[in-house]
């Protein structure tokens, strides 16, 4: 009987839970509380349906990675494998960043196994490796999984 008068009064003020805050407010408070719900939900609905264009890191073969390296300033290449548990937990990172970065910096990705002449022209000996390229050269390089403020903080030095 009590749960039953609650819900009336829940579905009445259109608040899913009502707490000790809301039963204290005042039928303005509760009149703006219920507005600012609606328009929260109405956002979060937006957000849903508001396509964000995500940018994706180009793939670079033993063919393309010279010509790809050279006519690009600043470019950001990880070497990765498909089995590499670190390199899985570095991919989204480096994806984040490649956003973050789009029309600054291109990034790119090497797989190792598939493209065997560009990573042991570089000694690529372990994996991940980032190796940040600006005007052809190797500018910096980044071994392992690393946390995204030092790849970064890397990229912001380059920039400068």
């Amino acid at each position: 009987m009590v749960l039953h008068a609650l819900s009336k009064t829940v579905t009445f003020i259109n608040i899913p839970v009502m707490s000790n805050r809301i039963r204290n407010m005042s039928d303005d408070d509760l009149e703006l509380e219920n507005i600012r719900r609606k328009m929260m939900a109405r956002i979060q609905e937006e957000n849903k349906t508001t396509e964000v264009k995500r940018v994706k890191p180009a793939e670079l073969t033993d063919g393309n990675f010279n010509d790809e390296v050279k006519k690009n300033k600043i470019m950001v290449v990880d070497f990765w494998a498909s089995w590499c548990a670190p390199c899985r937990f570095l991919s989204p990172i480096v994806e984040e960043l490649a956003n973050e970065y789009h029309g600054k910096i291109s990034f790119a990705k090497v797989d190792v196994d598939a493209n065997p002449e560009v990573s042991s022209s570089f000694n690529i000996t372990s994996i991940p490796t980032v190796i940040m390229f600006k005007n052809g050269k190797v500018a910096d390089v980044s071994i392992g999984a690393v946390p995204k403020a030092m790849l970064d903080a890397k990229l912001k030095k380059l920039l400068n």
